[in-house]
């Protein structure tokens, strides 16, 4: 990094406390005009409080903000956007009945004559312009409800790079992305940093920190550890400011299987989604599911649960066909999923930690007409323990845990209707590295104890480090199976790119 840039963003001993909980204590930060300067930290060390701090979202306890050679007091969103801050979040903030276009100019939607009516054609016009900027073919038209999380994603980053912007702050902008749009972001990113943007970027994935970050500074528990160029830093180095302690591996070591048959999909088709899916899934194997967004592996999942209706193929469990119209009947039958959108539908956020874990097993809880309070208790503190949870108390609402403890009642929720089949998607998405072991190590016991695990993910070193075997999705159809000891990274990419 040159040393003669000036500053653009600097941070005096901000601190915020949420509750009696300490989100930031005595926090600096500095950041130099048209870098791109790395946020890393676990879930919980607070990061996304500072940066929501400096968009205006929440106000500081106290401490001090410069920003440009002007001091921010008292701000608010409109100020922060007016003045050239823009943030990618990493929970979609879309409005979901509104189109593409419309969420993109939210706000700032560009008016006819005497500002009374929209120019909707204009707002169309430039929607257009900025997607083809990031190379993404989406229907500006489409409502957000009918996107990918993926798309919905790229969405978010348009909206960011469509105002006059001096410092864009993207948090966890690659969590739903493939390696292909990873690429299409990294070329934008490059772009402003060009024309003298800076970016703050937040994320857990350590290979992208490496590779487009010049300064990394770090915060564990609401502190700050350090600021330091990055090619002074070596991963593991860098893993360990994080955490605090050292993580020798990351995967564990996979374990052997050789169970018998016990879930089967044989030629299963979705209309404009996929077709002629086969597989099959044994007793202590994790099979691995990879492929570029819109490859289908989320809307398999969705048919197999019973959330979309299968138009063709069968489902086999020990041998025996089965029907699955809902994901009651599913849960029900022994299959259970931790889906890709945990805000959106794996968890209920103002509801509390015990109450998440137990919504999908009330039937088993119930005595007569109501809920054995002492059963449900017994059940979720059971769970909490058995996950290691870091909460307050199991009464305590889930939307105030950190993004890997959110993760963890997700799959909690899961488990607790003792599947023998588990669909596990992006189950490490958005959360930091020390959680991801856990998560890793969780996902090993859970194979070693007999359950059958789908896995897809689009980070390929998760499904490498983690699968028996490999499916490789393109277009909707399986276009290879890789056994562990052939996959690569480069081999997964080369089948999932097929038309």
């Amino acid at each position: 990094m040159r040393s003669d840039r000036e500053t653009i963003l600097q941070v005096q001993n901000l601190s915020k406390a949420f509750g009696g909980v300490q989100a930031l204590n005595d926090v600096h930060l500095e950041v130099k005009k048209g870098e791109v300067h790395g946020l890393i930290g676990e879930n919980g060390a607070g990061k996304s409080t500072l940066m929501n701090i400096l968009m205006g979202l929440v106000e500081s306890d106290s401490g001090e903000i410069t920003f440009d050679g002007e001091k921010l007091a008292h701000n608010d969103v409109q100020q922060s956007l007016e003045r050239g801050i823009s943030m990618v979040h990493q929970e979609i903030m879309a409005i979901p009945e509104l189109t593409v276009a419309q969420n993109i100019f939210l706000g700032q939607e560009p008016s006819l004559g005497n500002a009374l009516w929209l120019d909707e054609d204009k707002i169309v016009r430039e929607a257009r312009k900025l997607l083809k900027k990031l190379d993404v073919d989406i229907d500006v038209t489409r409502k957000m409800s009918t996107l990918s999380v993926a798309e919905m994603q790229v969405v978010e980053i348009a909206r960011a790079l469509s105002n006059e912007v001096k410092i864009i702050i993207m948090d966890e902008p690659t969590s739903s992305l493939s390696s292909q749009e990873v690429e299409q972001l990294f070329r934008v990113i490059e772009e402003q940093k060009r024309k003298g943007i800076t970016i703050i970027y937040i994320s857990h994935r350590m290979e992208e920190i490496f590779r487009i970050c010049e300064t990394v500074t770090v915060l564990r528990d609401g502190r700050f550890i350090d600021s330091v160029p990055t090619a002074e830093l070596t991963e593991k180095t860098l893993i360990r400011m994080m955490v605090g302690r050292e993580l020798d591996t990351v995967f564990p070591e996979r374990n052997p299987h050789s169970g018998e048959i016990i879930f089967s999909a044989r030629n299963l088709g979705v209309r404009g989604k996929f077709r002629k899916i086969s597989f099959e899934l044994r007793r202590g194997e994790v099979l691995g599911m990879a492929g570029l967004v819109g490859a289908g592996r989320t809307d398999i999942a969705r048919a197999i649960m019973g959330v979309t209706n299968l138009d063709a193929g069968d489902l086999f469990l020990h041998g025996k066909k089965i029907t699955i119209e809902s994901p009651e009947e599913a849960i029900r039958a022994g299959i259970a999923w931790v889906t890709e959108d945990r805000k959106g539908s794996g968890i209920i956020p103002d509801l509390s930690v015990k109450n998440n874990l137990t919504l999908s097993c009330l039937r088993q809880l119930q005595a007569g007409l109501v809920i054995d309070n002492r059963s449900e208790v017994s059940a979720a503190g059971n769970m909490i323990d058995r996950l290691g949870i870091k909460t307050p108390g199991m009464h305590q609402k889930v939307k105030y845990l950190s993004g890997g403890n959110q993760q963890k009642v997700v799959i909690g929720k899961s488990l607790l209707v003792t599947p023998e089949v588990l669909i596990l998607d992006e189950p490490t998405r958005g959360i930091d590295v020390g959680a991801k072991f856990e998560i890793y190590e969780l996902i090993d016991q859970l194979a070693r104890d007999g359950k059958a695990i789908l896995l897809i993910s689009s980070e390929l070193p998760e499904l490498l480090g983690l699968s028996h075997r490999i499916l490789v999705l393109s277009n909707g159809n399986i276009s290879t199976e890789l056994g562990a000891g052939q996959a690569s990274q480069e081999m997964i990419m080369k089948y999932a790119i097929q038309n």
